[in-house]
């Protein structure tokens, strides 16, 4: 048998994938979640496995077992979910870590932390290298998860300097792919919604801001190598494609892929909205051996595919 592998958030659109992966690899795996966003119909398909256990548990409250690996991915991280409390998200991301690191210390265990391309906000320097330190309202309408984010790396990096925790820390940008929430507000899973619908297809702005999707299959090979890396290093990393696409070209994308008759519709730009988010993987080149292998057509097809069996 493999390791013992917590992975917190387990029941959320990437946990849940995680999990399924980290089992395949002959792994035993713990699922944590609180089903704020993730849902048990992810996991249904493994509990039938004699090696998967699924457990309803908030991380902001301490948690105790034996594993040899944690990956700390609870968090709501989209904008819908982590604005509607977000007192909560700071509380998940900020106690969430405290809880998890103090776990991990008590039992020499490895922890990595799914961190955000958030934690750069809306930034001046572009594309955004790790050495970056970020450009954030810290009272705007985002900060409760961009901060709370930005908090968790700081708690990672002490309790590793100070306590020798086994960390790694990976700044996920945009994500995308099968098991995404149909309501969580991101805008591939609205923009898909929309077109399956025939409902118009919201932009904001003038859609000239722009994102770098990266197919979650991609991000996941990512996350593992990571986490597999010697123990010298730490990151951060960044893990996305770097492949840069404006939200108009994606809406524009989305309709033909769908062969929908949907029309795009402009409304105002949030506040504190980034107008680029662009990753540098230089990094995960060299240390993990990593880049993207999945372009956006490829993944909006398998994603589309996906969609059309829950849209109604």
């Amino acid at each position: 048998m493999g390791k013992k592998i917590l992975v917190t958030g387990g029941a959320g659109f990437l946990g849940s994938h995680l999990c399924e992966r980290l089992l395949n690899e002959g792994n035993e795996v713990v699922c944590l979640d609180n089903y704020f966003t993730g849902q048990k119909s992810n996991v249904v398909h493994l509990l039938d496995n004699p090696y998967f256990e699924l457990i309803r548990h908030d991380v902001t409250m301490p948690f105790f077992i034996e594993v040899d690996e944690i990956y700390n991915l609870a968090c709501p991280a989209s904008p819908i979910h982590y604005q509607y409390n977000p007192i909560k998200t700071v509380k998940t991301s900020v106690m969430g870590a405290i809880n998890m690191l103090g776990l991990a210390k008590r039992i020499k265990a490895k922890i990595l932390q799914a961190s955000t391309s958030e934690v750069y906000g809306d930034p001046l320097v572009h594309p955004q290298t790790e050495s970056y330190w970020g450009h954030v309202n810290p009272i705007g309408e985002r900060a409760c998860y961009d901060e709370g984010k930005r908090a968790a790396e700081t708690l990672f990096v002490n309790y590793h300097k100070q306590n020798d925790v086994r960390i790694k820390i990976i700044r996920i940008f945009n994500t995308y792919g099968p098991r995404m929430h149909p309501n969580d507000g991101r805008v591939v899973s609205n923009f898909i919604v929309q077109a399956l619908k025939g409902e118009d297809i919201t932009v904001y702005g003038d859609g000239s801001q722009s994102r770098s999707f990266c197919y979650y299959s991609d991000l996941l090979d990512g996350m593992i190598r990571l986490m597999n890396t010697g123990d010298d290093f730490t990151g951060p990393v960044n893990v996305g494609n770097p492949n840069e696409f404006t939200i108009l070209q994606l809406a524009e994308q989305i309709i033909s892929l769908c062969n929908s008759s949907s029309k795009i519709v402009w409304q105002p730009l949030p506040s504190d909205d980034p107008m680029q988010r662009q990753p540098d993987i230089t990094l995960a080149k060299s240390k993990l051996g990593w880049e993207p292998k999945v372009q956006l057509e490829e993944g909006l097809i398998k994603t589309i595919e996906y969609f059309k069996t829950i849209v109604k």
